[in-house]
């Protein structure tokens, strides 16, 4: 019998292919089932069914914490170590920016080859062909908290910065999680890591073969990679070097025209204009103080109207206003730690308009956009406290920065 804990996408997929399950999640009010004739039960039933059923096997979805209750009476796996026997040659992405980027550059460059992607980046791993030669998967902090077999032949770690500190209870349990693949990995597996990680215990006790870099001129130079033959400027510099870099291990080749044929993912850096020609970028994927501290490094040259918030999950966002104060910006904060922002901009003396929501910061922003500034979402924050997703609320940046 499989016991899934919580009923998102992952598990969801998990259900429908492995049905009949039981579910439990807390969003369940009663017993039910599902179309697939899956158990479906309320999360306050598990201690006593699992004191009354054997079980096989204990299956999470990624985002519970281990703090919820459900996780301590269970010990669960992830699905990466219920599918970890069957899996083909694996490539984990990971890092606190360019996850999905850096996954779906390595897919362009590796269809041909059959490889396909799946994990954090939308597909489960229930949903990925076993027979692929390779599986490419985006993964997450959260996933690898709970992974206790599964392993990746080839790791892709992109520079990690604070991020998810409430789901982990502190910055090096994060940076753990991010490091645990290496203690899996064996003799000829190969993992790329930045520099800054290189005396991490984890790092000195791993088996594989480590490979660091300072920076994407340093990963270059180490993978011989010409820099002048490639399209993309930083931050999707690296996420490209390190997709390369994948394609120089595995086949000895470097393909830069494939490279630059691809395309960015929308809500990343998005450019567009109005009918004023006035210039807006969506970055509504940058949830963390590390993406949005990029994308103000692009457009330092701009006055930056910068809308800023939602839930931050407990990141410190004094780096942000560090830099935002040698800046000609303006903020416009949103979301739950709207009074957060608007302190620390008080305090860095950075002008700041509590708006608390992207319905009401748009109109005051669209009062002081011209064709020297620039209307930029990037909220270091997630987007869950107002927002389905961030999909949604790139969307909303969009309508209504287009609406008449």
């Amino acid at each position: 019998m499989n016991i899934l804990l919580g009923y998102g996408i992952t598990n969801k997929e998990i259900a429908k292919k492995f049905a009949p399950c039981v579910i439990f999640d807390d969003s369940f009010k009663t017993k039910s089932k599902d179309e697939f004739n899956n158990l479906l039960y309320p999360a306050n039933l598990l201690s006593q069914f699992l004191k009354e059923h054997k079980v096989s096997t204990i299956i999470t979805s990624p985002g519970i914490p281990p703090y919820n209750p459900m996780i301590a009476q269970s010990n669960p796996i992830s699905e990466y170590d219920f599918f970890a026997s069957c899996m083909p040659y694996s490539i984990f992405i990971s890092g606190t920016n360019g996850k999905t980027t850096t996954t779906q550059i390595l897919g362009h460059l590796l269809e041909k080859f059959g490889a396909v992607c799946g994990g954090n980046i939308g597909t489960p791993l229930a949903a990925l062909p076993q027979n692929a030669k390779i599986w490419i998967l985006e993964t997450s902090s959260f996933t690898l908290h709970y992974t206790k077999i599964a392993k990746p032949n080839l790791y892709l770690l992109l520079p990690i910065s604070e991020d998810h500190i409430s789901w982990h209870g502190s910055f090096e349990a994060y940076k753990e999680a991010k490091l645990k693949p290496l203690l899996s990995m064996q003799d000829k597996e190969v993992a790329i890591l930045p520099a800054s990680l290189k005396n991490h215990p984890f790092c000195k006790k791993s088996l594989a073969t480590l490979i660091f870099y300072k920076d994407s001129k340093d990963l270059a130079e180490t993978f011989k990679i010409d820099l002048e033959k490639i399209n993309f400027k930083e931050p999707f510099l690296l996420d490209s070097l390190l997709a390369l870099s994948a394609t120089k291990i595995l086949l000895n080749t470097l393909d830069y025209a494939l490279l630059n044929s691809f395309k960015i993912g929308k809500h990343r850096l998005e450019e567009f204009k109005d009918k004023e020609n006035r210039l807006y970028v969506d970055d509504s994927k940058g949830t963390n103080v590390d993406a949005t501290l990029e994308a103000l490094k692009r457009y330092k040259d701009f006055r930056i109207l910068l809308i800023l918030g939602g839930d931050d999950k407990g990141a410190n966002l004094e780096p942000l206003f560090h830099l935002a104060k040698d800046l000609n910006i303006k903020i416009f904060a949103i979301g739950t730690n709207t009074k957060k922002i608007t302190s620390l901009a008080l305090r860095f003396n950075i002008e700041c308009k509590p708006c608390y929501t992207l319905e009401n910061a748009m109109p005051l922003l669209k009062e002081e956009h011209n064709l020297q500034s620039v209307a930029l979402l990037s909220p270091a924050a997630a987007s869950l406290d107002q927002f389905s997703s961030y999909k949604q609320r790139g969307e909303l940046f969009v309508k209504l920065a287009l609406k008449p």
